[in-house]
């Protein structure tokens, strides 16, 4: 099936390079672009977008705002968004995936890195690259938050079993499924169940989410290299 995608970027030049190179792929095509994120939300609904490339930054509704209005929307659960920012050093980073963003990438980003995002978060995947990405995150989970880890948060994790516990660790780590069924000698589908599992006990959209959840909760610390 063919990926459709909507480009959300207040520059038109870079809105026609992504363009170019999205349309020039067999398996996805552009559907609509928005300047803001109020055009963005509106164009994502009424072309059914299956991913969405967000710029943060952008004038009148920004990015993180258009993020959480599509994922708060019932009816475009289906939809992923893959947030792009200029530095990728960035407190919106974490925003983003709090947001319900599936992940994000830096404008700098190699033309397939692109394209392998857009597919990655079509397929539900979480988007934690590139390298150094994960430990950025796990810094500002650790610091960025006001309300601190709290009890609540760990509570959540509660209705895991001890082996979907076992996985969430790994999903946080960054590892795939067939990485983590090698690690846990289990099958790839035995893993799969559990993340999906995880998701439905703990309300994420996808594997990004469950990275949040799992830093938030204290079930996995940020490393210290």
């Amino acid at each position: 099936m063919t990926i459709r995608v909507v480009l959300a970027d207040d520059q038109a030049l870079l809105r026609s390079a992504f363009r170019v190179l999205v349309d020039s792929e067999p398996d996805m095509e552009v559907v609509g672009e928005a300047s803001d994120g109020a055009q963005a939300v509106a164009v994502t609904r009424d072309e059914r977008a299956d991913v969405v490339l967000m710029d943060i930054r952008m004038p009148g509704t920004d990015g993180l705002a258009a993020t959480r209005m599509i994922t708060a929307d019932p009816a475009l659960a289906h939809v992923r968004v893959v947030m792009l920012t200029t530095f990728e050093v960035d407190e919106y980073v974490v925003q983003s995936l709090r947001a319900g963003a599936s992940g994000f990438l830096g404008k700098g980003a190699e033309p397939e890195e692109l394209l392998n995002a857009i597919r990655v978060a079509a397929g539900g995947e979480a988007l934690l690259s590139p390298a150094a990405t994960k430990g950025l995150i796990a810094r500002f989970l650790a610091q960025g938050d006001d309300d601190g880890p709290g009890a609540g948060r760990s509570e959540r994790l509660d209705a895991l079993t001890g082996r979907e516990r076992e996985v969430l660790v790994q999903v946080a780590a960054g590892h795939s499924n067939d990485e983590i069924a090698e690690r846990l000698e289990v099958s790839p589908l035995t893993v799969k169940t559990h993340v999906n599992r995880a998701m439905a006990k703990l309300g994420a959209r996808d594997r990004a989410q469950l990275v949040v959840i799992a830093y938030e909760s204290g079930l996995v610390r940020p490393r210290v290299d």
